[in-house]
C-alpha cells in the first residue's frame, strides 16, 4: 500500500488571481507557463488544474488538455466546469459525440452551465439532430427567467457549496417569499443537508400555491420517498402521472414509487408499459431487475439485467447489479466485456466505479483474489474521491456523545421518554448479519419486519441543525436542554410515523445499523426499545464492507484504513453504552448464530420479551421483501460459506489490522464467548 502524500498547502490566491488575468488578456502561453509551475508544487490544485486546461485548449495542445482534465476529474469526479472544459476540448477536436457525453455530465452534475446546454444544442443542430433539442431549449429559457440570485444558487448547488447557497438564497426569499423556484431550491439544499422535514415543508407550501407545477411535484415525491412516506409519495406520483399518462418519464416516477409501497405487480407492469415506448430501455430494464430481485424472482432479475447490457454494454449498474446477486457467476464473455468497458474513455465515473465491483466480485468467484482486490481497491479509490467523510469529524461526534451521556445524564433520561414497547432496533456495522436478525425476528408471530428506518436519523439532522439549516451543530449538547415532555413528544412521533411501515403485530423491528451511535437518544425517547448489536469478526465485517458499493451513508467504507477505524470507534461507543445503560443492549454475535442457531434466537427472543417459536429457525422460508445486498442469502438456510472469506485476501488487508489495532485483539478474544448451549443461554441478559 503506498503511503497517503503529506498535505500540501493550496495554492496561494494571488497567483490563480495573476495566472487569471493573464488568461483574460488572452496571454496563454505566460499563464500556462506560470501554472505549470504552481501544479509542481501543488499536483492536486482543483482551480489551478482547470485554468491550465483551458491554457492547453486555447494553445490548441489538446491533449495535455484532456490530460489535465482527467487528473482534475480524479481529485474531483463531480466538478461540473471540469467535464464542461472536456466537452470543449472534444468539440474544438470535432470528437461531438464525446463532446456531447461530456456536456451531458456537466449538466446532469450543474444544471446552471449554460454554456454546456448551448454547446449541446449547436451540436445536435449541426449534425443534424436538430429534433432532440426541445428539452435544452426549454431548460435554457427557464434559466434565462430566473432571477440572477437563483441562477447562483443553482450553480452553487452544483458546486456542492450548500452552506453558501443556503445564505444566498435565503437572502433572495427575503424579499420574495412566495417564489417558488426559490422554495424548490431552498429545499432541494435543506435535502442535501439531510434536514428532509424541513424540504418537505418547502416543497409542500409551493404546490400549495402552484398545485400544477410539476418540476416541483418530482422533489416532493423524492422528499416523501426520503422520508419513507410511501403512501403520500404514491398519491402524488399518481396525480403526476394523471396530469400526462403518456409521459415515460411520469410512468417510471409512478412505478419507483409503486416499487417502494410494496405494489410490485403494479411497479412490474409499468415499467413493462415504459419499455412499449422506450424499447429496452437501460435504466427502466434494471429497474424492472431490482422489483424482481426484491420479489426473489432471481432468475428473471438476471434476464432483466442481461437486456439492459445487451442495450448499453456500458450500463455499470446493470452489471453492478448482477454482482450484487451474491449468489450469481459471470459467464466469461461477461467478465471480458466489463474489462474492455471499464476504462473507455466515454466511461462515466459512476459506471466506472459499478464495473471494479463487478469485476472484484467476478475475480473473486473465479478465486483470483489479487485480481479481484485490485479492482475493490480501485473501486474504493474512485468513490473516496466523490466522498466528503471526514474521520475527525466523526470522532469528534463519538466524544461529543460520550461527553453528553455521562452517567448521571444516561440515567435521568431512562426514567421518562415514551413508554411504549413497540420498537426492536437491530443496530451495527454494516454486512454484520443485521439483515439475517431481522428475517428471524420478523418470522415471530409477533413482530412486523420493516426495513432500515430513517427517523431516529431524521431526528439527529433536525436536532443538529436547530432552526437553522446549517453552520452550527447543537447535537447531542441540545439534549441536556430538553425536558422529559418533549423526549416523551419525539418518542410519540416516532412511533407515529414508523405506524406505516408495520402491520398489526403489536412489534417491529428497525434495523438501521448506524443508529448505534445514538442509542442515548433511542433511550432518552423510548426508555422501553429493545436494542440488538449485531457483530460479526471486525476483519469479516470490515472486508464485508470494503467490498460492498454501498447506496449512500456509509461514507467510511471507502478505504480500509477508514472502515478500520470506524469500526474501532464503534465497538468503544458500543462499550460506552453498555457501560452507562447496563443491559439496555444485547450483543449478538454473527458466528454464534451460524455456529448454534437455536440456542441464539432463544437467547435473542427471551431478551425481546417474546416467547420461543419454531418458525424463527426457519426464517428462510419468511416471505417478505428484503431490500438489502442480503436478500438472497435470508431466503436460504445457515451456511458457514461468508464466515472466514476475508482469510483469501489476508495478504492485502494489513492497513485494515492496523486501523483495528486493540479492537481486532479485543473482538477476536470475545468471539464465541457469549452463549454455547441451552444451559447458558440467558446469563448475559
Amino acid at each position: 500500500m503506498v503511503p497517503s502524500p503529506l498535505p500540501q498547502e493550496p495554492t496561494s490566491k494571488s497567483d490563480l488571481k495573476q495566472a487569471q488575468r493573464l488568461i483574460e488578456g488572452k496571454q496563454f502561453e505566460t499563464a500556462r507557463t506560470l501554472l505549470v509551475e504552481l501544479r509542481d508544487k501543488n499536483p492536486e490544485d482543483e482551480e489551478l488544474l482547470y485554468m491550465l486546461a483551458v491554457c492547453y485548449r486555447y494553445l490548441l495542445d489538446y491533449p495535455n488538455a484532456l490530460k489535465t482534465l482527467d487528473t482534475l476529474k480524479k481529485c474531483s469526479p463531480d466538478h461540473g466546469r471540469a467535464h464542461q472544459e472536456t466537452g470543449h476540448v472534444y468539440r474544438s477536436m470535432k470528437q461531438f459525440d464525446f463532446a456531447m457525453n461530456a456536456y451531458a455530465t456537466a449538466t446532469t452534475i450543474n444544471p446552471a452551465l449554460t454554456s454546456s446546454f448551448r454547446a449541446q444544442i449547436e451540436i445536435l443542430k449541426k449534425t443534424d439532430r436538430g429534433h432532440m433539442t426541445t428539452q435544452l431549449e426549454e431548460h435554457l429559457e427557464m434559466l434565462g427567467g430566473l432571477p440572477k440570485a437563483l441562477v447562483a444558487v443553482t450553480d452553487l448547488i452544483g458546486q456542492k457549496r450548500y452552506i453558501h447557497a443556503e445564505q444566498v438564497c435565503k437572502r433572495f426569499m427575503l424579499q420574495s417569499p412566495s417564489h417558488i423556484e426559490g422554495m424548490r431550491l431552498l429545499a432541494i439544499i435543506a435535502s442535501k443537508l439531510g434536514v428532509i422535514d424541513d424540504a418537505e415543508f418547502l416543497l409542500e407550501s409551493a404546490l400549495a400555491f402552484e398545485p400544477k407545477n410539476n418540476r416541483v411535484r418530482v422533489e416532493y415525491i423524492q422528499v416523501l420517498r426520503k422520508r419513507q412516506k410511501y403512501v403520500e409519495a404514491l398519491e402524488n406520483a399518481r396525480s403526476l402521472l394523471s396530469s400526462n399518462p403518456n409521459s415515460p418519464q411520469f410512468q417510471s416516477v409512478y412505478a419507483v414509487e409503486s416499487l417502494q409501497s410494496g405494489h410490485y405487480e403494479t411497479a412490474l407492469e409499468m415499467f413493462d408499459s415504459i419499455l412499449q415506448t422506450v424499447p429496452e430501455d437501460p435504466i427502466t430494464l434494471t429497474s424492472k431487475g431490482h422489483a424482481l430481485k426484491t420479489l426473489g424472482r432471481t432468475s428473471e432479475a438476471i434476464d432483466s439485467y442481461r437486456r439492459a447490457i445487451r442495450r448499453y454494454p456500458g450500463h455499470g449498474e446493470a452489471f453492478y447489479s448482477l454482482a450484487n446477486l451474491k449468489l450469481f457467476t459471470f459467464e466469461e464473455d461477461e467478465i471480458s466485456l466489463m474489462e474492455s468497458m471499464r476504462d473507455g474513455e466515454a466511461m462515466s465515473h459512476m459506471n466506472r466505479i459499478y464495473l471494479n465491483f463487478a469485476l472484484g466480485k467476478a475475480y473473486e468467484d473465479k478465486n483470483c483474489f489479487d485480481e479481484a482486490f485490485a479492482c475493490y481497491d480501485s473501486g474504493n479509490g474512485l468513490k473516496r474521491a466523490q466522498s466528503k467523510y471526514s474521520e475527525r469529524e466523526l470522532i469528534a461526534e463519538f466524544q461529543s456523545q460520550v461527553k453528553v451521556f455521562d452517567e448521571a445524564f444516561a440515567s435521568a433520561v431512562s426514567r421518562g421518554g415514551c413508554d411504549e414497547p413497540d420498537p426492536i432496533f437491530v443496530v451495527g456495522m454494516p454486512r454484520a448479519g443485521s439483515t439475517l436478525l431481522e428475517q428471524i425476528l420478523a418470522s415471530h408471530s409477533l413482530v412486523d419486519g420493516t426495513m432500515e428506518l430513517p427517523n431516529i436519523l431524521t431526528f439527529v439532522h433536525k436536532l443538529r441543525r436547530g432552526e437553522r439549516l446549517s453552520l452550527v451543530n447543537h447535537y447531542p449538547e441540545v439534549l441536556t436542554k430538553m425536558n422529559n415532555e418533549q423526549f416523551k413528544e419525539l418518542g410519540m412521533r416516532y412511533i407515529d410515523e414508523t405506524r406505516s411501515h408495520r402491520g398489526n403485530a403489536p412489534f417491529f423491528v428497525d434495523k438501521m445499523p448506524n443508529n448505534f451511535a445514538h442509542i442515548g437518544l433511542i433511550l432518552a425517547i423510548l426508555p422501553n426499545a429493545k436494542i440488538i448489536d449485531a457483530r460479526r469478526h471486525p476483519m469479516a465485517c470490515c472486508f464485508s464492507g470494503f467490498k460492498q458499493l454501498f447506496a449512500e451513508g456509509q461514507e467510511f467504507s471507502y478505504g480500509l484504513e477508514q472502515i478500520g477505524s470506524y469500526y474501532k470507534s464503534y465497538v468503544e461507543l458500543m462499550a460506552h453504552w453498555d457501560r452507562v445503560f447496563p443491559k439496555k443492549v444485547l450483543k449478538v454475535n454473527y458466528e454464534d448464530v451460524i455456529d448454534d442457531l437455536e440456542v441464539q434466537v432463544r437467547r435473542i427472543l427471551h431478551f425481546c420479551g417474546l416467547p420461543f417459536e419454531e418458525q424463527c429457525l426457519s426464517f428462510y422460508t419468511t416471505e417478505r421483501a428484503v431490500r438489502t445486498p442480503s436478500s438472497e442469502q435470508v431466503r436460504k438456510p445457515i451456511y458457514r460459506g461468508g464466515v472466514e472469506q476475508y482469510k483469501k485476501f489476508e495478504k492485502h488487508l494489513g492497513p485494515l489490522k492496523m486501523a483495528l489495532g486493540e479492537a481486532l485483539l479485543d473482538e477476536s478474544k470475545n468471539t464465541h464467548k457469549l452463549a454455547s448451549s441451552k444451559d447458558n443461554c440467558f446469563t448475559t441478559i
